[in-house]
């Protein structure tokens, strides 16, 4: 007995120890990605080079044969548009500019997210194995899983080839930030369940709604830029001049359209599973209470959440509510689950106040 508790000791402590290098490493990510944003701004010569590759390819003809003769025919030019009035903008090059410096500063910034996460995730196992349960039972487990997870979709997305390394920066930036609260004002010690969350339940219910938000996220950050670079775009448009931060920022990042496409798809992804989320949550409710809704806080917070997600699925679907109108609703929506998360645990009193702070 004494020497299993030792053992737990000894875990929790190396899980403490392994967020805390995370949290170094993450820090060297921070830096290696302002590094290739500021070289990849340097190099005009780079930057025009990056430029001329985003033009549209040659022409490619078909040939046709008819009655003895040959019709050359152009192949039609296909426009995607995710919102109505979208513009045919081609995207930026990414935060390396297209120079070499930059874009080596940003596979050292990716090496070195990719060296933070599995030590994360490492003191993320640490942590499960301490207490012998889903590491996820107070605000400073949720939390550190959360990151983790977080980090690991965005990775993901790379894994598959797709153009997100600009997320990279502002991904980083909220881990960080992320962990140092968890470390600085939710840090609680290792610790059994309360009875209410002693349930397979736990594994099943809060799983998803971790990775749920952590999508949901990375969909907040591509709407947020999306803003910023629509507000650019019009500007341009309109014969405007936006300041030379506001290009070097703006001319790289993908455009409106892309983020604007890249931001619905990953909602109306994930979409289903908060829904899956949110019926798992209300089974769990009734195995453990007796009830399976009962107008508890967190309970009416993730409806709402949920209510905010599908207006924007059906803003999206609707003409005249394309573009930035749904990209505000899609915002509220993320804002109701950061508040469902900080705002219920912490200052709000209900059966769902695990906070342990």
């Amino acid at each position: 007995m004494i020497l299993a508790a030792t053992t737990d000791e000894g875990l929790a402590q190396m899980s403490d120890l392994l967020v805390y290098s995370s949290m170094a490493v993450y820090t060297l990510a921070f830096f290696a990605h302002i590094a290739e944003w500021v070289f990849g701004s340097r190099s005009k010569v780079g930057r025009t080079a990056a430029a001329l590759t985003q033009q549209a390819p040659a022409a490619v003809t078909v040939q046709v044969k008819q009655a003895g003769g040959t019709a050359v025919l152009d192949r039609p030019k296909v426009v995607t548009r995710s919102a109505s009035g979208a513009r045919d903008v081609p995207d930026g090059p990414g935060a390396a500019g297209g120079t070499v410096k930059g874009d080596l500063y940003g596979r050292i910034a990716v090496s070195l997210t990719v060296l933070a996460f599995v030590i994360e995730a490492a003191g993320v196992v640490s942590r499960a194995l301490s207490v012998q349960r889903a590491p996820w039972g107070n605000m400073y487990e949720f939390s550190t899983t959360f990151s983790t997870v977080a980090v690991g979709a965005y990775l993901g997305f790379l894994l598959a080839k797709k153009n997100v390394r600009w997320i990279g920066l502002p991904l980083v930036t909220t881990v960080l930030l992320d962990l140092g609260m968890a470390v600085t004002w939710l840090k609680t010690p290792s610790d059994q369940l309360v009875p209410a969350l002693d349930s397979y339940w736990l594994w099943i219910h809060v799983s998803t709604a971790i990775f749920c938000g952590a999508v949901f996220y990375l969909g907040a950050v591509a709407t947020l830029l999306y803003l910023f670079r629509d507000s650019y775009e019009n500007k341009l448009a309109t014969g405007g001049n936006p300041s030379s931060f506001a290009r070097s920022v703006m001319e790289r990042l993908p455009s409106a359209a892309s983020l604007d496409k890249f931001s619905y798809r990953v909602n109306a992804a994930v979409f289903p599973l908060w829904t899956f989320t949110i019926i798992a949550g209300a089974i769990w409710a009734g195995d453990a209470w007796g009830r399976y809704w009962g107008w508890d806080a967190k309970e009416v917070w993730s409806f709402i959440t949920w209510v905010g997600y599908a207006a924007y699925l059906h803003a999206r679907a609707t003409a005249g509510w394309k573009g930035r109108k749904a990209a505000y609703i899609a915002l509220i929506a993320f804002a109701c689950f950061l508040f469902n998360y900080y705002g219920v645990n912490i200052f709000v009193s209900s059966k769902h106040s695990y906070a342990g702070v």
